[in-house]
C-alpha cells in the first residue's frame, strides 16, 4: 500500500475532527481524516443524535398516554396508545445514517480524503493505519488529535449483560420493565427520564446529596420536581456496590445497604479522554491530569501536533470541539487564530430543559464581581402559557457598574432553542441596555429574556 503524505492529518472524525478536515479542505489544505468507525463520533452516532430523538419520542408518547389517562391540559383524549421501540430505534438510526452520510459527502466535497481504521503514533510526523486491507503509512506535517472520550465503566459493575453505558441503552428494542440509573447528571436524567415517559419504573442513584451539580439549585428545582410526577425515585448520597447474586443492585445508604430490582442497569458517572490506544507513548506530549494540555491555539507541546475537544479536557462538549476545529484549521492555513471565547453554552435536555450561559450568580460572586440579578418567570410569559409550559424562568446576571451581562440562565420547556440568543449576548459584550432594548418578537418565550433584562434594571412591564 502506497504511503500517503499530507500537510494536515486529523484522527477522529468526531465534532471537533470533521469539522477541522472540512474546514481546512475549504481552504485548499491538502487533508486526510482518520476514523475507525463512522464519521460523526460520539455525538452523532450513539450520544447528542440519538438521545435527543429518542427524548422526542419519549415526549410525544408521554403527551399521548397522559391524553389517555383524561390529564391533557388542552382537552384532548385518546385510547390506549402504544408505541413500537423496534420502530423507533429505527427512525432513530435512519436519522444517524443520514447524517453520517452527510457528514461524508461533506469531507468529500471538500477534497479530504478519508481513510477507514484505527490511527496509531510511529512519532510526531508519522502514523500507521489498520485499515481492512493492511498497514496505510500516512505522513503529515501537522497532525490533530481528535479522538474523543468514552464512558467511565465502574470497577464494580463492569459493562455486560444487564449492565450497560449510554449507547447500548439507546440501542435498546424492548424496554426493560425495571431500570436503574446511576449517576443524577445530564446523561442519567436525560435519559431516565426518556425511559420513564415510556413507561419504565426508574430509580436513580447518585453518589452526591443533589442532582445536576454541575447547575445552581434555582435551575434544578423545576427539574426536580418533575421526576417526582413521572414517578422517578432519587436515591441521594448513595452508593452502588454491585450486583447480588440474584442480580439486584446493591446500593449503600446511609450505612445500610438495599437491594433494587432492576432489569437493567444505566451507568452515567461520566466519560474519560480517549488517550490510550493511539500511541501516545510514542509522544512527548504534556498532560493535565487525564487530558492532552493544549495553549489558546490547541497546540500541544510537540511542534505540528494539535489536540483538539473531549481529548483536551472540560467542558466535554461537542460545540466546543467544533470550534476548536475551525480555528486549528485557520491556524494551519497562516491565519492570525487564537482561543478567545467568551462563554460556552451548556445544555441538558432534562424536563424541563435548562440553558446555561457564563457566570451564574453564585460564580460572578465568587470571582469577587459586584452584580445585579433578576429572573423572570414562564408563568407570566404568554407563549410559555399557551404550550402549558410556564414551569421555569430566564435569568440574567450583570456586573452592577455598567451593566455588562456576566451570564444568562433558563430552564423551561423548549429553552434550548434560546442558547443561541444567550452566547450572543456575551460574545457581543452586550449590557443590560442593549437587551432590554432590543424588539423582541411576541408572543414567543424569548420575550422572558428582555424582560428578565428589564427587571435587572428594575422596571420589568408584565410582572
Amino acid at each position: 500500500m502506497k504511503d500517503i503524505s499530507c500537510k494536515l492529518l486529523v484522527i477522529g472524525a468526531g465534532p471537533g475532527g470533521y469539522v477541522c478536515a472540512i474546514r481546512a479542505g475549504q481552504l485548499g489544505i491538502d487533508t486526510v481524516i482518520v476514523e475507525e468507525k463512522r464519521p460523526g463520533g460520539t455525538c452523532l452516532n450513539v450520544g447528542c443524535i440519538p438521545s435527543k430523538a429518542i427524548i422526542h419520542a419519549a415526549d410525544e408518547f408521554n403527551i399521548a398516554t397522559e391524553a389517555s389517562r383524561g390529564a391533557s391540559p388542552v382537552g384532548i383524549s385518546l385510547s390506549s396508545p402504544a408505541i413500537d421501540l423496534k420502530k423507533t430505534i429505527a427512525w432513530k438510526d435512519n436519522i444517524v445514517g443520514r447524517l453520517t452520510t452527510g457528514v461524508a459527502g461533506l469531507l468529500k466535497k471538500a477534497k479530504v480524503k478519508s481513510v477507514e481504521g484505527r490511527a496509531r503514533f510511529r512519532d510526531g510526523k508519522t502514523v500507521e493505519v489498520e485499515t481492512s486491507t493492511g498497514t496505510q503509512i500516512i505522513r503529515a506535517e501537522n497532525i490533530v488529535i481528535a479522538t474523543g472520550s468514552q464512558s467511565v465503566e465502574l470497577p464494580n459493575l463492569p459493562f455486560g449483560g444487564k449492565v450497560m453505558s449510554s449507547t447500548e441503552a439507546l440501542a435498546l428494542t424492548k424496554l426493560p420493565e425495571k431500570i436503574a440509573v446511576i449517576g443524577a447528571g445530564y446523561i442519567g436524567l436525560e435519559l431516565g427520564t426518556a425511559f420513564a415517559k415510556l413507561g419504565a419504573r426508574v430509580t436513580v442513584v447518585e453518589a452526591l446529596d443533589r442532582i445536576l451539580p454541575l447547575y445552581d439549585k434555582e435551575l434544578v428545582r423545576p427539574v426536580e420536581k418533575r421526576l417526582g410526577e413521572l414517578g422517578i425515585e432519587l436515591l441521594l448520597s448513595a452508593k452502588a456496590k454491585g450486583l447480588s447474586g440474584t442480580g439486584a443492585l446493591l446500593v449503600e445508604t446511609a450505612g445500610a445497604e438495599q437491594k433494587i430490582e432492576a432489569d437493567a442497569i444505566l451507568v452515567t458517572v461520566g466519560r474519560k479522554p480517549a488517550t490510550e490506544n493511539w500511541g501516545r507513548e510514542e509522544l512527548v506530549l504534556d498532560m493535565d491530569g487525564r487530558f492532552v494540555r493544549i495553549d489558546d491555539q490547541c497546540r500541544t507541546s510537540m511542534r505540528g501536533v494539535f489536540a483538539i475537544g473531549d481529548v483536551t479536557g472540560e467542558p466535554m462538549l461537542a460545540h466546543r470541539a467544533m470550534a476548536q476545529g475551525e480555528m486549528v484549521a485557520e491556524i494551519v492555513a497562516g491565519h492570525k487564530r487564537n482561543w478567545d471565547k467568551v462563554a460556552i453554552p451548556a445544555v441538558c435536555f432534562t424536563d424541563p430543559e435548562i440553558v446555561s450561559v457564563g457566570l451564574s450568580p453564585e460564580q460572578a460572586k465568587a470571582a469577587g464581581r459586584e452584580i445585579r440579578s433578576a429572573q423572570f418567570p414562564f408563568t407570566a410569559n404568554g407563549r410559555a402559557m399557551s404550550m402549558a409550559g410556564e414551569a421555569g424562568f430566564v435569568r440574567v446576571v450583570a456586573r452592577a457598574d455598567n451593566h455588562l451581562v456576566l451570564g444568562i440562565q433558563a430552564v423551561g420547556r423548549g429553552v434550548s432553542e434560546l442558547s443561541a440568543a444567550f452566547g450572543l449576548a456575551l460574545e457581543m459584550g452586550a449590557r443590560l441596555e442593549d437587551i432590554a432594548g432590543t424588539i423582541h418578537a411576541h408572543p414567543t418565550q424569548g420575550e422572558a429574556l428582555q424582560e428578565a433584562a428589564l427587571r435587572t434594571l428594575g422596571h420589568a412591564l408584565h410582572i
